[in-house]
């Protein structure tokens, strides 16, 4: 993975200092661009030696939902150009990265045994916020097998109050 986030490297940060006063915008269509980059028939596609530059673009360009400004075509011309579109992922990632270190925030993925919204989910980033020290960006993704609780990840640090992990601990207690 090394190779990975060295050849994605020079393009997050060059994105990333052309893009400084609009970052939300850029990272919006950036993470669109990432999701449809990796899909494994679009990489197929786009390694065969049949398909061109152009064919290339026009089918990613076609399959987005947002429109791409004048950044987004550059930047698109310029992965597919250097046979770098399976990097747009880990390019989107190093993104992320850098906008959230210049802010001072951190991604947090709350898992769920169920749907929060609204009120809720604002008092548990609140108080993530409290426990983490830093402003959080906070997403939810719903896992039934947790039963209960929720499990959050921010970079890499885990808070684990599920049912499931405490289980997981009753059992460890009892067998050792």
């Amino acid at each position: 993975m090394a190779e990975l986030a060295t050849i994605a490297r020079p393009y997050a940060e060059a994105l990333f200092k052309a893009s400084v006063p609009n970052a939300a915008a850029v990272l919006t269509w950036l993470d669109e661009l990432a999701c449809v980059s990796a899909q494994a028939q679009l990489q197929q596609f786009a390694e065969s030696p049949k398909a061109t530059d152009d064919q290339v673009y026009a089918v990613i360009s076609g399959v987005m939902k947002s429109e791409l400004d004048n950044q987004a075509q550059n930047f698109l011309r310029t992965v597919i150009a250097n046979s770098r579109l399976a990097f747009v992922p880990e390019v989107a990632a190093q993104y992320r990265a850098l906008v959230n270190a210049q802010s001072g925030s951190s991604d947090a993925v709350i898992y769920s045994a169920f749907p929060m919204e609204g009120v809720a989910l604002a008092e548990v980033a609140q108080m993530l916020e409290k426990r983490f020290a830093r402003k959080l960006n906070v997403s939810v993704e719903l896992q039934p097998e947790l039963i209960g609780g929720i499990r959050v990840v921010v970079g890499d640090e885990v808070l684990d109050t599920s049912v499931k992990a405490r289980l997981e601990q009753m059992k460890m207690a009892l067998t050792a």
